[in-house]
C-alpha cells in the first residue's frame, strides 16, 4: 500500500511539473528577455575558443553585458584582435593563450586565472574542432585529438574550475556541443562521438550536482545545427546552415534564463523526439534519401586557416 502511494505521489508531482513546464515555456514567448534574464554584470565569464566563430562573439555580447571576459584560445594573435574589439566598446577582457588538447596547459591555466581572480562565475565550453575524414581515413593522432579538444578539455576545464562553484556554491558551466552528438552523419564518426560524449557527461554532471544539493551551480547545455562560420564548408545539408548572430543570441539567451537544453534550430526538438519513435530501418532509410546524412560529408572543405 506504502509503495502504491509513494507511486501515486510521484505521478502526481510529474504531472504537475509537466504542466508547469508548458505553462512556463508559453509564457517565455510573452515575457521579454530583460524580465526573465539574470545580471551578468562585473561577474567573470571564461571562453574558450575566441579567436573566431561563436567564441568570439559570446565573448563580445558577454562584454557588452558588463561581464569581464576571459578569453582562452590557442591562436594568440586572433584572440588578441577580439580583446582589442572588446576594449575598444569600452568592455573587459583578458587573453590567455591555452592548447586545450593538453591536459597539463589546462590546470596551469587554471592557476594562472587564481592568481589574478578569486574565482569563475561562468565557465563556457566553446572550442571544437572538426577531422572532415571518414572513420578509416582518420589518423590515430587526429581522432586523438578531436577528442582531447571536443570532449576531454569539457572535462579538465570542469575538474579544474568546478570545486570553486561547488564550495561557493555558485556558478554556471555552459557545454557548447552539436546536433551531430544526437544524429551521426558518414565521415563525421570522430566528430559525432566527441560531441555525444559530451552530451552525456552534462546530464550526468547536472544530477551529480543535484546530488550534492548544489542547486547554486548551473548547468546549459547547447547543441547547434551547422552553423556557417566556415568550420564546416562544404557540408551538405537539407536544413540550412545558422546565422552565427543568431546562434550567439540563443545562447546568451539561455545562458541568462538558465535553460538546461538548447537545441537550435526549434525543429530538432521535434525532429529528436521524432527519431526516437521510428525504427532503425526507418531511420537509415531517412538517412540515406531524405536527409542524405550518408552523403553530406562528400564535398566537405573546412575552415582553411
Amino acid at each position: 500500500m506504502k509503495y502504491i502511494f509513494e507511486l501515486l505521489f510521484h505521478f502526481v508531482v510529474t504531472l504537475f511539473l509537466m504542466i508547469h513546464g508548458l505553462i512556463w515555456g508559453i509564457l517565455k514567448q510573452i515575457i521579454p528577455l530583460r524580465y526573465r534574464a539574470k545580471n551578468i554584470r562585473n561577474q567573470n565569464v571564461l571562453i574558450t575558443g575566441t579567436g573566431s566563430g561563436i567564441g568570439k562573439l559570446l565573448a563580445k555580447k558577454m562584454a557588452k553585458l558588463g561581464a569581464f571576459c576571459i578569453l582562452i584560445d590557442i591562436n594568440e594573435k586572433k584572440n588578441s584582435e577580439t580583446a582589442q574589439e572588446i576594449k575598444f566598446e569600452n568592455g573587459k577582457a583578458l587573453t590567455l593563450t591555452c592548447d586545450l588538447s593538453d591536459k597539463n596547459q589546462i590546470f596551469k591555466l587554471y592557476h594562472q586565472i587564481k592568481k589574478s581572480m578569486d574565482h569563475v562565475d561562468l565557465l563556457i565550453n566553446n572550442a571544437g574542432i572538426v577531422n572532415g575524414k571518414k572513420f578509416l581515413d582518420s589518423s590515430d593522432q587526429s581522432i586523438e585529438k578531436t577528442f582531447n579538444v571536443n570532449t576531454l578539455s569539457h572535462i579538465w576545464m570542469n575538474k579544474a574550475f568546478l570545486p570553486d562553484m561547488i564550495k561557493k556554491n555558485h556558478g554556471h558551466i555552459v557545454t557548447i556541443s552539436s546536433m551531430a552528438g544526437l544524429f551521426g552523419a558518414a565521415g563525421l564518426c570522430d566528430y559525432c562521438a566527441s560531441k555525444s560524449a559530451i552530451i552525456g557527461f552534462d546530464e550526468s554532471l547536472r544530477n551529480e550536482l543535484l546530488r550534492l544539493h548544489k542547486t547554486g551551480v548551473k548547468t546549459t547545455l547547447v547543441c547547434p545545427n551547422v552553423i556557417s562560420t566556415g568550420m564546416f564548408n562544404g557540408y551538405n545539408s537539407v536544413i540550412p546552415e545558422l546565422d552565427p548572430y543568431y546562434v550567439a543570441d540563443k545562447i546568451i539567451e539561455a545562458i541568462l534564463t538558465e535553460q538546461k537544453v538548447l537545441l537550435i534550430p526549434k525543429i530538432m526538438y521535434f525532429l529528436y523526439f521524432f527519431k526516437t519513435m521510428i525504427s532503425h530501418e526507418t531511420e537509415s532509410y531517412l538517412a540515406k534519401y531524405v536527409f542524405k546524412t550518408c552523403y553530406a560529408m562528400d564535398n566537405f572543405k573546412g575552415k582553411k586557416e
